[in-house]
């Protein structure tokens, strides 16, 4: 029981007791649901068939979500929800990586079904509490505080009208007010988001995690979609569970020691190994920084290129230098991996945390490259304070990464002007104007109400109102299906471009990241290579996500052999890691060909989801032509001889002579032809026809022929 009252001053909504349901291999067969709007809490048993074919994780939050919606519902009606659940390995200590929970709703960003992946305590002590998931509904009329207390089990709705919204207070301040002592803290988890969230469409999600070595919370970002702004919109300020503590076996598994012996020899590999591969204990994945620049994928200028002379200004040196270094840096109990690096005592120049000494949470690769070199900013201490400013207010780094680089290219195309802007004004390089828009986005003030609608909303207005060629436009927005693209440059690797295209939920790159193996390696190089490299990965991915864990341990350390594995990109050895850990907290009989026809299940419900919601077919695969190839004069003429050398080899034509909007234009039909070839391929491969639609022979395979599934498809067949 508590030793102090830490909800003096709040007013108690609700008060629900619960029997607690230990885990049993990994599950609890239990979900909580709770309605904001009328208070409403009560515990869901979930279904054989639920588990069964859905798994947990992302599976079980599109379950909930489908049967909670309409086909119609939008993102700000009370009937949407936000899901989040870990999954069977979740929460498990022995083997690094294993904390990571899959948040699910519909997206104000894309009109459509968004799930976000995220470390930190919450989802793993939201089992240990007795929950596989959370399934929150309904809209309040004030802002609340939702407790869950896995020691004494119960919930409690608060109303909380006077805290600071944004998370690196509200986190701090909640977990303060629910441990009775310093020691507690570790047993608390906090969701928040921040202002920015309120007054856009971009906001995320941040989960804490307690790091004792320098005492003070720090936040790991459910970043994508817009979830934050759901969050917001449904007037929720926080959501606090506190357990007990983690102790070695919560998830209550068949064979203990099989997972520690696996945890063993990855932990020594990260060990040995991890110093003359990724350095992720140092830099975390910064360290992909000069890796990218080097080979030209570096995004630079919103995609424009691929490479910068200053990037070695935010090269992975740099992050080491500012990085607290010899420090474990895990976002979940038990992972040696330590990539969660973080700046210490950093000094905020601007906005309202003006002068105060803060730890940030990055930058992370996706951060120093969407806030730096795509806005051809290369000032280390900008990417700082932009990404604590964006993890505080509640703004995905990678969204707003884009958002200021496309207004950027569109001041530097003369889409924009300060007559347009209310005389706001953005260019290449200009961090002071890039620092301001994002406080303007914060307190929703100015052009920065336009900014936090997203890059796809703001395409729309400025073709709406005639500002500059709509080909142009819909060109350089780098946007598929409402969400801004990752910071890989995919121009030189067609299999790249449909591991972002292709998604389900837009250009994120947890489904696929095949620029390797593609461009430079050149291991998957005809139609059928990429089509199968296209099915196999997003299936390998997918099931991270259903499980609850983290896919950076699975690649980003490999064991010394790897390399003469008959499948090096599969990491084989790794891959039977996760196969014997599976088998050993589930007691259940699984390989490598069951976890991707797990995956293939959920995968295909969720086109389906989209198609139920009226999107999913070939026409939301189109890309923006700057994820294929040149758009402008400027971007062939400095890769000319590249290109040149295409047009002869790949297209038969000769460029001799020819000028260069000539060359542009036969280039584009090349790629843009190549595209679709892709689109046929994969396709085919995943057992969907070529509107992009799962076949109904596909979907009875698979085990994915519920009735309410089949029902969306015969719409389509």
């Amino acid at each position: 029981m508590y030793n102090k009252p830490v909800t003096e001053g709040y007013r108690l909504l609700k008060r629900w007791d619960y029997l607690w349901t230990p885990l049993y291999r990994g599950y609890t067969d239990k979900t909580l649901y709770i309605n904001v709007g009328s208070c409403d809490v009560r515990e869901k048993e979930v279904p054989p068939v639920m588990k069964e074919k859905f798994i947990g994780g992302k599976g079980y939050g599109l379950r909930l979500l489908w049967d909670a919606t309409k086909p119609d519902t939008r993102w700000n009606n009370p009937e949407n929800e936000i899901i989040i659940s870990s999954g069977p390995l979740g929460g498990i200590t022995q083997y690094s990586g294993t904390g990571k929970s899959l948040v699910v709703s519909i997206s104000p960003q894309t009109d459509s079904v968004i799930d976000s992946n995220v470390g930190g305590f919450f989802g793993p002590f939201l089992k240990f509490s007795g929950f596989d998931a959370l399934e929150i509904q309904g809209k309040a009329e004030s802002d609340l505080i939702v407790y869950i207390d896995g020691i004494n089990h119960f919930v409690e709705i608060f109303e909380a009208n006077d805290e600071v919204l944004d998370s690196h207070i509200l986190a701090e301040k909640l977990t303060e007010m629910f441990a009775d002592n310093e020691s507690e803290k570790k047993n608390i988890g906090v969701v928040s988001t921040g202002s920015a969230a309120g007054h856009s469409l971009i906001g995320m999600l941040n989960f804490s995690f307690y790091d004792p070595k320098r005492k003070r919370v720090r936040l790991k970002q459910a970043g994508r979609g817009g979830i934050g702004t759901v969050f917001r919109d449904k007037k929720i300020k926080a959501l606090v569970c506190k357990i007990p503590g983690v102790k070695g076996n919560l998830n209550n598994v068949v064979d203990l020691e099989a997972i520690k012996e696996r945890g063993r020899r990855f932990n020594r590999e990260i060990r040995e190994l991890d110093d003359k591969q990724c350095q992720m204990t140092q830099v975390g994945t910064a360290h992909l920084m000069e890796i990218m620049n080097d080979h030209d994928l570096l995004p630079t200028m919103n995609y424009q290129y691929g490479s910068h002379p200053d990037s070695y200004k935010i090269n992975s040196a740099v992050w080491k230098s500012n990085f607290t270094q010899n420090i474990p840096d895990g976002c979940w109990i038990g992972c040696n991996m330590s990539c969660s690096k973080g700046v210490d005592d950093f000094e905020i120049k601007t906005g309202p945390y003006k002068g105060s000494k803060v730890t940030v949470d990055g930058p992370e690769y996706e951060n120093a490259s969407g806030l730096g070199s795509n806005s051809g900013i290369f000032d280390p201490a900008y990417i700082i304070e932009a990404n604590f400013y964006c993890d505080t207010y509640g703004i995905c780094t990678i969204t707003w990464g884009n958002i200021v680089s496309f207004i950027m290219e569109c001041f530097q195309r003369g889409i924009l002007n300060t007559e347009r802007t209310d005389g706001f004004e953005l260019h290449w390089g200009d961090s002071g104007k890039a620092l301001e828009l994002l406080h303007m986005v914060s307190e929703g003030k100015g052009f920065g109400k336009i900014a936090g609608t997203g890059t796809r909303k703001m395409k729309e207005l400025f073709i709406r109102n005639g500002w500059g060629d709509p080909r142009l436009i819909f060109d350089i927005a780098m946007e598929n299906k409402g969400l801004e693209y990752s910071q890989y440059l995919s121009k030189e690797s067609l299999a790249q471009q449909g591991g972002y295209a292709m998604t389900n939920k837009g250009p994120q790159h947890d489904e696929a990241w095949l620029i390797f193996m593609d461009m430079v390696n050149n291991q998957i190089p005809t139609f059928e290579n990429k089509a199968e490299a296209l099915h196999y990965f997003p299936m390998f991915r997918t099931w991270f996500g259903l499980v609850g864990l983290c896919k950076l341990p699975w690649n980003d350390v490999e064991p010394e052999s790897n390399a003469q594995s008959d499948e090096p990109a599969k990491v084989p050895e790794h891959v039977d890691n996760y196969i014997t850990i599976y088998k050993a907290v589930t007691g259940k009989e699984f390989d490598k060909k069951r976890l991707v026809e797990d995956s293939e299940r959920v995968y295909n419900f969720q086109r389906v989801f989209n198609l139920r919601r009226g999107y999913g077919t070939r026409i939301h695969d189109k890309q923006p032509y700057r994820a294929a190839g040149p758009v402008t004069m400027e971007e062939y003429e400095s890769r000319a001889d590249r290109y040149d050398k295409q047009l002869i080899e790949k297209c038969g034509y000769d460029p001799s002579g020819k000028s260069t909007e000539e060359k542009m234009k036969v280039l584009r039909k090349y790629r843009e032809d190549q595209y679709e070839r892709l689109l046929d391929a994969v396709y085919m491969r995943r057992g969907w026809n070529n509107n992009g639609v799962p076949t109904i022979k596909f979907l009875e395979k698979i085990g994915m022929d519920l009735p309410e599934v089949l029902e969306v498809v015969r719409q389509y067949q």
